[in-house]
């Protein structure tokens, strides 16, 4: 059983935390009628990650934390592709995208080191 530090401490949530008011700054420009669409998801799904990693800072014990870090990466995935979608409606630019990917792809690299590191942990 492992007992987290404060979640605000973590590298990989700070870096999350950022991609979230980035992803929303980015949106509020998204067209009106994605409001309920595109938009909501990608924010949804954004947000999604650094609430995972904190929930599971909240938990008492290795598997139940290595869990909530599965949920984050899951969707780092999700926004990973929302992203895309973004990119090929012609939302967001090209430059916008690689970006926004190699910051997706940084989170996900260190939610998969955390797990790997709390998962070794007895």
């Amino acid at each position: 059983m492992i007992v987290m530090q404060d979640f605000k401490k973590l590298a990989v949530w700070e870096k999350a935390h950022k991609l979230v008011l980035v992803i929303y700054r980015l949106t509020s420009g998204f067209p009106k009628e994605e409001m309920f669409g595109i938009t909501s998801q990608l924010r949804r799904s954004v947000a999604s990650i650094p609430s995972n990693i904190a929930e599971g800072c909240g938990r008492n014990s290795s598997p139940d934390l290595a869990n909530f870090l599965n949920f984050a990466l899951g969707s780092a995935n999700e926004t990973s592709y929302w992203i895309l979608l973004s990119k090929d409606l012609q939302y967001i630019s090209e430059e916008e995208y690689l970006g926004l990917e190699k910051e997706i792809e940084s989170v996900k690299a260190m939610l998969i080191s955390l797990i790997s590191k709390v998962r070794s942990k007895k």
